[in-house]
């Protein structure tokens, strides 16, 4: 496919899915430097690793988290890249540059705060309320850039006629606050990983009790948190699927669908098999997939409706 040179071509539109994919290796990789207790694998030294550029006879804690590292930087590269493209080859008022800049800004945040997380010592066995705080903001910046990352390919792919926001003003909040609220999902259930992973269980039935013993410490009574939210964002979900039914189904709606209940699956896997580091990640791994076809879902409902009647952005 030829392209003229303020035009996205095929090349442009594939680099952005792959920085896209890419910063899925890193945040699931970024979820095993947890799960493995090696966030101290470099010290409290950033960017370098123990004051070196490249650790000599690293730990197995440290080459997890300095591969961490090494990963961000491709990551960083990549999207600039994507950015650099997206100015040269897309016209002005075209949407995917306010994507692609958003993209830029919050993976800027994404290293600051993980940065953060090392200066301050917010790792391994740290049970502070500030680094739940702190932790809780890094994982919604991780999901906005994940979103933001997802429409710059979106819109990459779309020509500019097809960019308008075409819903009224109350089912745009609509989608926004669905999005919203399985945002929270995804926090509530970073905290739960690091509950289990701070203080693992037994059995299955010690840690059903821990969620309701007044003793427990209370990133594990505040578990039951994760699964409210998940059953208020398969609400929303289940209702973009219906929103996007036009005499068929969707194929992101079923997307959405499988991944929503494959996601419940592993919730219910991960609970009974006791959070294993492996189990986690699956389950991140299923997270991140349902995300990313639940904002292409939501940006069809928005830019695909019928316009008339409705509101234009």
């Amino acid at each position: 496919m030829s392209s003229s040179p303020r035009t996205p071509g095929t090349l442009l539109q594939r680099l952005a899915w792959i920085a896209l994919a890419w910063n899925v290796l890193v945040i699931l990789w970024g979820a095993l430097v947890r799960a493995t207790g090696s966030g101290a694998g470099c010290g409290n030294h950033w960017p370098l690793c123990n004051g070196q550029v490249i650790p000599l006879a690293p730990a197995l804690a440290t080459l997890i988290e300095f591969t961490h590292r090494c990963m961000t930087l491709v990551d960083v590269l990549l999207v600039v890249a994507v950015l650099v493209g997206v100015l040269r080859f897309t016209q002005r008022g075209h949407r995917a540059r306010i994507a692609a800049v958003l993209s830029t800004i919050l993976l800027v945040n994404e290293a600051l705060l993980g940065a953060l997380l090392v200066k301050l010592g917010y790792v391994n066995g740290n049970q502070s309320l500030a680094r739940v705080y702190v932790l809780s903001i890094h994982l919604s910046n991780t999901l906005l850039l994940i979103a933001a990352l997802t429409l710059t390919a979106e819109l990459l792919r779309r020509a500019p006629s097809r960019q308008r926001i075409t819903v009224p003003t109350g089912t745009l909040l609509w989608i926004l606050s669905g999005l919203a609220a399985t945002i929270l999902v995804g926090v509530t259930g970073s905290l739960a990983a690091l509950g289990d992973t701070l203080f693992p269980a037994a059995t299955l039935s010690q840690s059903i009790a821990q969620d309701f013993s007044a003793a427990a410490p209370w990133l594990l009574r505040f578990r039951w948190t994760h699964p409210t939210m998940a059953l208020i964002a398969g609400a929303f979900a289940i209702w973009s699927i219906l929103a996007s039914y036009r005499g068929s189904l969707h194929p992101l709606a079923k997307a959405v669908v499988a991944l929503l209940f494959f996601q419940f699956a592993l919730g219910l896997a991960d609970v009974i098999l006791l959070a294993p580091a492996w189990m986690q990640i699956v389950h991140l791994l299923g997270t991140e997939l349902y995300w990313i076809a639940l904002v292409l879902l939501a940006a069809h409902l928005l830019l695909d409706a019928p316009a008339a009647g409705s509101a234009r952005a």
